[in-house]
C-alpha cells in the first residue's frame, strides 16, 4: 500500500460542451468502449475523535493500491486483477468486479494529517483518521 499526503484540498474537475474526440472522430460511425472504474463497498464513521474508514478490498494484493490524503477527502485507488480462467471455461455469473478501482470519501472535520493509521488486513483497508484538536 503506498500513502500519499497532499496539504491540497480535493476537486474533481469535469469539463463541459463538446468534446475533442467527436471532432476528429464522429461518435456516429466509431463507438469507443473503455472500462470503467468501478467503487469498492466502504463504510465510513465519525467518532468523538477519528474518522474510521473501512474499505473492502478482497483480492487486491497491498502493493497494487494507493491511499492519498487531502485536507478534505481520503482517495483509495488501485486495480484489482482476478486470475483467468481456462480457456475453455464457460461463465455462469460473473458478479466480482475487477480491474481499476476508484473510491473518494469526504472527511466532514478538519484532519490531524500526522496521526493517521492504516492496516490491511484479511482483505480489509482500516483507516483510522484522528480528528484535528479544538481549541
Amino acid at each position: 500500500m503506498r500513502y500519499r499526503r497532499s496539504s491540497y484540498r480535493y476537486a474533481m474537475v469535469v469539463g463541459s460542451g463538446p468534446s475533442w474526440l467527436a471532432e476528429v472522430w464522429p461518435t456516429d460511425r466509431v463507438r469507443f468502449f473503455m472500462p470503467g472504474r468501478w467503487r469498492p463497498e466502504a463504510d465510513a464513521y465519525e467518532t468523538e475523535r477519528t474518522i474510521e474508514i473501512v474499505v473492502e478490498l478482497a483480492g487486491v494484493d497491498e502493493d497494487d493500491f494507493e491511499v492519498q490524503l487531502f485536507e478534505d477527502v481520503l482517495v483509495i485507488e488501485g486495480n484489482r486483477r482476478l486470475p483467468p480462467c481456462q480457456e475453455s471455461a464457460i461463465y455462469h455469473a460473473a458478479g466480482i468486479r475487477q480491474g481499476p478501482f476508484h473510491l473518494a470519501v469526504r472527511l466532514p472535520a478538519p484532519i490531524d494529517h500526522e496521526r493517521v493509521d492504516a492496516r490491511y488486513e484479511r482483505g480489509l483497508l482500516h483507516i483510522t483518521v484522528p480528528k484535528r484538536a479544538t481549541r
